[in-house]
Order: structure tokens, then C-alpha cells, then sequence
């Protein structure tokens, strides 16, 4: 894939864009990994058809194995980990299983595309433009379990700042079209142009690492996969979407959010996936 690298690193080139310094293309993790600040994880094994998901997740210790350690052995101990690779949230697990020297908090998995394609749907819907609609929530798994969350959600509208339930005005659209069609977006982009989220999902992963390093807007939170720590009843140690706030490079879950019992159902099914992939993905670490 050196070739297929030289063609990326001459695209980056001719972006002429102006904060760029260098691009060293390389193979090697001790190279890639030494004290790097930032590291995007985009690589995985893709799942095929037929590949059941055990086989899926022992693909990817594989590949997570390797970059955990390089991580461990020569990024910088407050390196950040932006897992982008499926199945991002278990795959950030594993990879902070081989990287015991970098705090666990410190891998997180990208939800953000989530979030940009919930945000787009509401700001569709609602006539508005995007930026408008604020706090909008995943919670779970970047899979078709996830729960994208419009209830604690805000539009700036000409009449002034109402909360999404009450603009929309249609809770059976938010509970089940809304729903649906975040849960299959990214198996809608595969079946329309035959290859994943490629452009949509780059701009979520520079979201989600530039609000990590320069911090939120006050009052907004934003949708990251970080290692739950018990809030909302989530089982701990499986690294779950949750909104967070960030400030000095550090993020911290939002607490107090009322979630009513059709939410919890959706939070539990979720986590109990979540939870499944581990079970599952630990099965194969002891087997190492």
C-alpha cells in the first residue's frame, strides 16, 4: 500500500493547505507512533458478508494489537486516541488493553459522524440551517443500536431559541423515522456509492479532535465514545457515546439529564451490545 500512501501524501501536497508541515509516510509503527500528540486510528477490518462478528473482532485485536503497543511504546504519554475504525468502540477498548502506560480515558471512539448526520436530519426537518441545532445526543454503540437523542436538543429559530421536541412537534417521527434512519445511515452511504462514509466521516473525526484539544462552547456538549464510568446506569468499562463537555484538553461525561423510559430502553440496548462485543473480544485476548 506504500504506492496507494505516496498518491495520498501528493493529494496533501497539492491541498497547499496552509498548517500543514510535513507528511512522512511510513509502515512502520515506530515510526508513525513516535510522540505523536494525536493519533486517528482509521484502519480496521471492514466487516464482509457472512463474517460473523466474534470473527470480526478477532481481526481487529490483531490490527489493535499493533498499534496499541507501538502507542504504548512511543507516542507521548498524554497522546489522544481518536478510534475511527469499526467496531470503533471496542476496538478503542482493545486498544487500550496493549497501551497500559497511557491513561485508559485517553482512547476515545468516533460518534461524532452520528452526531453530523442527527444534526443535518433536524436541521432538515426543521428548515433551518445546521449550525442552528444544538445538543444533539448519541448514546451507545457506533452501530445500528445506537440512540441518537433529540430530547434535551435546541434550534435557533427567528422566533428565538426553542427545544427540538417543541419545533418538530411530532414525537412519533423523533421515536421512529428520526431513529431509524441515523441507526442505517452509514449502510444507506455503502448501498448508494458502494464504498463507506469517506468524506463525511473525515470532517467528523477532525470535529471530534479539535473540540477534544480546544474545548467546547460553553453551554453545548458534544457526542463522544470515552470508557463509561457508571453515569446513566451504563456498565463500566465499556467505552460508550455519551455527550461531554471539554475543557482544558480534559472531557467530562454531563450528568443529571432526565431519560425517560423509552430512551432507557435504547440506552440498554446499546450497552448490552456493547457489552456482548466484549465479552466477546476478551474471549480472543486470552486466547493470545
Amino acid at each position: 500500500m506504500m504506492k496507494v500512501l505516496d498518491g495520498v501524501v501528493m493529494e496533501l501536497q497539492d491541498l497547499a493547505l496552509p498548517l500543514l508541515g510535513d507528511v512522512i509516510p511510513t509502515a512502520d509503527p515506530a515510526v508513525a507512533f513516535k510522540d505523536v500528540a494525536a493519533a486517528f486510528l482509521v484502519g480496521a477490518m471492514p466487516r464482509k458478508e457472512g463474517m460473523e462478528r466474534k470473527d470480526l473482532l478477532a481481526a481487529n485485536v490483531e490490527i489493535f494489537k499493533v498499534q496499541g503497543e507501538a502507542l504504548d511504546k512511543y507516542a507521548r504519554k498524554d497522546v489522544k486516541v481518536l478510534v475511527v475504525g469499526n467496531p470503533a468502540n471496542t476496538n478503542a477498548l482493545i486498544c487500550s488493553h496493549y497501551a497500559p502506560s497511557i491513561p485508559r480515558e485517553n482512547f476515545t471512539a468516533m460518534t461524532r459522524l452520528d452526531q453530523n448526520r442527527a444534526q443535518a436530519a433536524l436541521a432538515a426537518r426543521l428548515n433551518v440551517k445546521v449550525d442552528k441545532v444544538k445538543n444533539v445526543i448519541i448514546w451507545g454503540n457506533h452501530s445500528s443500536t445506537q440512540y441518537p437523542d433529540a430530547a434535551h436538543a435546541t434550534v435557533a429559530l427567528p422566533s428565538g431559541v426553542k427545544p427540538v421536541l417543541a419545533a418538530v412537534n411530532d414525537e412519533k417521527w423523533l421515536n421512529t423515522s428520526f431513529v431509524e434512519t441515523i441507526q442505517k445511515r452509514g449502510a444507506a452511504v455503502i448501498a448508494a456509492r458502494k464504498m463507506s462514509s469517506a468524506m463525511s466521516a473525515a470532517k467528523a473525526a477532525g470535529d471530534h479532535m479539535r473540540d477534544w484539544w480546544m474545548g467546547t462552547n460553553s453551554g453545548e456538549w458534544v457526542s463522544m465514545g470515552v470508557l463509561s464510568d457508571g453515569s446513566y446506569g451504563i456498565p463500566k468499562d465499556i467505552v460508550f457515546s455519551f455527550p461531554v463537555v471539554v475543557q482544558n484538553k480534559q472531557y467530562k461525561i454531563v450528568q443529571g439529564l432526565p431519560i425517560n423510559d423509552f430512551a432507557r430502553s435504547k440506552l440498554t440496548a446499546t450497552a448490552n451490545e456493547l457489552e456482548e462485543e466484549r465479552t466477546e473480544a476478551n474471549n480472543v485476548l486470552h486466547k493470545k
